[in-house]
C-alpha cells in the first residue's frame, strides 16, 4: 500500500510534439493533470524530467503549469536513474515508494522503473498516466515492468489509496479531480 509520508511521484518526459502524438494523448494529459493536482493536495513530492529539452521541447504547458515547486531535471539518458541530478533528488527525498507516470512507456518509463526496482524501491506504474506512440508499445512496456515486479495502479486508485479514508481532509477536493 502507498503511504503519503513515504511516496513520491515521478513524471517522465511529457514534452513537446511527442506529448501530442502518443496513443490517447488527450486522455493521458487530463489524467496526468488530475494526478499532479492530487499529489499536490496530499503534499506528495514530485520529481519531473525532460529528455533533451533542446530537441524535444519543454514539458506540455497543461502539465508544467501544475509543477511549480521545482524545476525539471534535464536528462539525456533514457533511465532517469542514470542521471546524477535525479539520483541526488532521490536521496534528498528519502522515499521508498514511487508512483511513476509519463512517456514513453516502453522506453524512458520502463528503464526508469527497472532501475528504481533494482535500487530496492517499491514502484507503482500509473497505467492511465503512461503512454507510447502506439498502443502495442504501451502494452509491452507495462507487461515488462510488471514482470520485473512493478505494481500497477490508476490515478483514481493511487489517490484514494494515499488518502486511506473518506474522512481525509482533502477527500472532497480529490474526489472532484476524479469525476
Amino acid at each position: 500500500m502507498l503511504k503519503v509520508n513515504d511516496t513520491a511521484l515521478v513524471i517522465i518526459d511529457v514534452q513537446g510534439k511527442l506529448a501530442r502524438i502518443i496513443y490517447q494523448s488527450e486522455e493521458l494529459i487530463a489524467k496526468l493533470e488530475s494526478l499532479i493536482k492530487g499529489a499536490g493536495l496530499l503534499d506528495i513530492p514530485i520529481l519531473w524530467l525532460e529528455q533533451y529539452p533542446k530537441g524535444l521541447g519543454p514539458t506540455a504547458e497543461e502539465i508544467k503549469q501544475h509543477l511549480t515547486a521545482n524545476d525539471p531535471i534535464d536528462k539525456m539518458t533514457f533511465s532517469a536513474c542514470k542521471n546524477e541530478n535525479f539520483q541526488e533528488e532521490l536521496k534528498k527525498l528519502g522515499k521508498s515508494s514511487f508512483l511513476v507516470a509519463g512517456i514513453e512507456t516502453h522506453v524512458c518509463v520502463y528503464q526508469t522503473v527497472s532501475e528504481l526496482l533494482n535500487q530496492g524501491k517499491h514502484v507503482e506504474v500509473v497505467v492511465d498516466g503512461v503512454s507510447s506512440r502506439t498502443k502495442e508499445n504501451k502494452e509491452i512496456g507495462l507487461e515488462k515492468m510488471k514482470s520485473l515486479g512493478a505494481a500497477v495502479t490508476s490515478v483514481e486508485m493511487a489517490l484514494f489509496e494515499l488518502m486511506e479514508t473518506a474522512e481525509h481532509p482533502r477527500f472532497k477536493e480529490i474526489s472532484k479531480l476524479i469525476k
